[in-house]
């Protein structure tokens, strides 16, 4: 059964992003007067997590209005570190372009809030390359619940063993293996390459490179689940 389609999560794969989420998230607990989330928690419990998990985690005991609250600061401060450091990363832009032009589906599934994901897609230059994206307010359960894999391989209209999915920490790991699709684990963001990604799909295609000629040849690409010709701008 031939790969037809490559979902990316977006921090640590597409995005070298981890420490402005832990940075701002310290900071918005700072300010509001909570003590920090220490580097080994991060490491070894929060990675990967929404930061509304994180919070109910780190701080049980309070309002979940006053976590909204922090959750909302948070928010605004990554997207200030973002506009900072947040850059193309050409190896990204190489991979995304040559798989589209094979005609692979693709879409990045992310624990990340919507608004968030969009100006990194942006920013990064990535968004023409995708055809849709999930956050975790598309999905009930973030990962490492499997549920936002699960709705975009549905929503694709795929076989999980159609799919290769690109993760980097425990939480992502788990929810795209509980998925039954194929996992390229990422152990840093330059390993998202073309070269690595076309030999581990090739690997799975038993040496064989997939084209999807019917959607090349159409002109279409598969967007929120409808068709629409190359160039549509997600809104």
């Amino acid at each position: 059964m031939p790969i037809k389609a490559v979902l990316f999560d977006m921090d640590g794969v597409l995005l070298d992003a981890k420490e402005w989420h832990y940075e701002a998230l310290n900071k918005a607990l700072e300010l509001k007067g909570f003590p920090p989330i220490s580097r080994q928690d991060h490491l070894t419990t929060y990675d990967g997590l929404p930061t509304a998990v994180k919070l109910r985690r780190h701080l049980p005991d309070i309002s979940e209005e006053k976590r909204k609250e922090i959750n909302a600061l948070k928010q605004d401060l990554v997207l200030e570190i973002a506009g900072r450091l947040c850059k193309q990363n050409p190896l990204h832009v190489e991979v995304l372009s040559a798989l589209k032009q094979k005609g692979y589906f693709l879409a990045v599934c992310s624990n990340s809030i919507r608004h968030f994901v969009d100006e990194m897609m942006i920013k990064t230059q990535l968004k023409p390359y995708l055809d849709f994206f999930l956050s975790n307010q598309d999905v009930s359960t973030p990962k490492p619940n499997p549920e936002i894999y699960q709705t975009a391989i549905k929503r694709l209209g795929l076989n999980p063993q159609e799919v290769v999915i690109c993760e980097d920490n425990p939480h992502g790991l788990a929810a795209a293996r509980a998925s039954g699709a194929h996992v390229f684990q990422v152990n840093t963001v330059n390993d998202v390459c073309y070269k690595n990604l076309k030999s581990f799909i090739e690997k799975l295609n038993g040496g064989n490179t997939y084209e999807n000629r019917q959607t090349k040849s159409h002109g279409k690409r598969l967007v929120r689940g409808k068709l629409y010709a190359h160039g549509t701008q997600h809104k």
